[in-house]
């Protein structure tokens, strides 16, 4: 329930902002706007002020503007209030102005939260070092070895950690050019990026690639306070310890000591700890537990300092450009996505409905601070501003289309041919939600286990 309230609270904020450019432009242009509605289908709830209907609809998961005269088909009357009765370079202004509404909502809260609270962790932007490369691992194919430097990624030259996640997310399933620095020797070869579960249960560990996450050892925060008898009490290990190196092997994070114990498979481990600006040996076993989501992994039992973040109040002038580099990425990457779904480099089993979505918002939620649920809301507002400007009927881009053959042509098209394009559409549009909705819940964790 609290998964559906959050999904209805965001789209709902997404939908409004839409839906109100549409209607603030339409309102200057005075063209009479007869409906504004959150939601689609049956009214709850609203009131009439002016010419106009402020509702909210039963189904939240949408909104729309109804202007007079604006179904297709709908002769004209006469009456200059009607949307077809204004040139059309004020029609393609009102269907423009909704994606370009959802565009400045997502500049703004990036911008906001630049201003305020701008936390991210340090390595995502820096060099591409790894950590630790698992055994066995995709990664480990190419020769690449702990501590090598990534030179270039897919289409990518000296790419950070942030540039090797979006280009491998883009590749799902494929091989990508693939280089590296070993010992200052250069080696081209290509990785092949398996991941079986989609885009969904991709991670570059699960390829072998465990970024560097920092420069200094691990430290104990706290031991595991649900396993008292964890290896890591057991041995002696205390809040603030520095694992130095495990088995002579010198590793800087978490996900590398995790993959280095999995590799060993419960073998007995020689760690080298420092207390209080000492040193010296612990021996333990690691032992088998459940992770949290079903899957057994060899751990030690104690909770770790994370890694350190960058945290920055920008000016509003510095955090207004941080936000357009911000959206102009993620904009970019959403183009990306959707020419590789036409190519068929992408599947379209990597797009998210209403049930994908709601459960992303959801872990945002439970995130620390308000970056991922801000960075995801900007990131949704434009995914929605872009998808609206594609040319197809029914959508913002369909009409503009429309509306440029027919400047072009010096006349309206033809009423009858109009109304079948957008019938043929809107059945389209059905049977696409309809599969986005499929793959959301083929992905829902009672399924997955299903999975051989």
């Amino acid at each position: 329930m609290s998964t559906v309230i959050q999904l209805a609270i965001v789209l709902g904020i997404m939908v409004l902002v839409h839906e109100f450019g549409h209607f603030a432009v339409a309102k200057l242009c005075g063209i009479r706007v007869e409906v504004f509605s959150i939601g689609f289908g049956k009214r709850l709830f609203g009131f009439r002020r002016g010419d106009t209907d402020y509702r909210l609809s039963l189904l939240p998961l949408g909104g729309y503007v109804k202007m007079a005269g604006d179904n297709p088909g709908e002769e004209t009357t006469g009456d200059p209030g009607e949307f077809n009765a204004h040139p059309r370079w004020q029609r393609i202004s009102v269907a423009l102005a909704g994606p370009f509404a959802n565009f400045l909502l997502a500049i703004a809260l990036m911008t906001g939260v630049s201003m305020l609270h701008n936390e991210v962790q340090e390595y995502i932007d820096g060099p591409a070092l790894t950590d630790y490369i698992p055994a066995n691992s995709p990664a480990a194919a190419t020769g690449i070895r702990s501590g090598d430097l990534i030179v270039h990624y897919d289409t990518i030259e000296n790419p950070t950690w942030d540039n090797v996640a979006i280009r491998s997310l883009l590749n799902i399933n494929q091989s990508v050019a693939f280089s590296f620095l070993h010992n200052g020797q250069r080696t081209d070869t290509k990785i092949f990026v398996e991941s079986k579960g989609g885009a969904d249960n991709f991670s570059l560990d699960k390829l072998g690639l465990v970024p560097r996450m920092q420069n200094t050892p691990v430290q104990v925060e706290a031991l595991d306070p649900r396993n008292p008898n964890a290896p890591a009490a057991r041995a002696g290990l205390k809040p603030k310890d520095k694992i130095v190196s495990i088995d002579g092997l010198q590793l800087h994070s978490v996900e590398a000591l995790l993959a280095y114990l999995q590799d060993r498979a419960g073998q007995p481990a020689s760690l080298t700890i420092q207390r209080n600006g000492n040193t010296f040996p612990v021996l333990l076993t690691p032992e088998l537990s459940d992770a949290g989501d079903g899957v057994k992994l060899y751990r030690i039992g104690f909770q770790p300092v994370f890694p350190p973040v960058k945290v920055e109040r920008l000016p509003f002038g510095k955090a207004l450009v941080a936000s357009w580099q911000f959206n102009k990425k993620g904009s970019l990457l959403i183009v990306e996505v959707l020419k590789r779904m036409f190519t068929r480099q992408v599947s379209v089993r990597s797009l998210s409905g209403p049930i994908g979505i709601g459960t992303q918002i959801h872990q945002a939620v439970q995130m620390p601070g308000w970056m991922p649920l801000i960075g995801l809301m900007a990131y949704i507002s434009l995914n929605l501003g872009i998808f609206n400007l594609l040319p197809i009927p029914i959508l913002d881009g369909g009409m503009i289309l429309f509306l440029l053959i027919e400047s072009a042509m010096g006349r309206d098209l033809n009423q009858q041919v109009k109304e079948r394009v957008y019938q043929v559409a809107f059945v389209c549009l059905l049977v696409f939600a309809a599969m986005v909705i499929f793959n959301d819940i083929t992905k829902l964790p009672v399924f997955n286990h299903l999975k051989p």
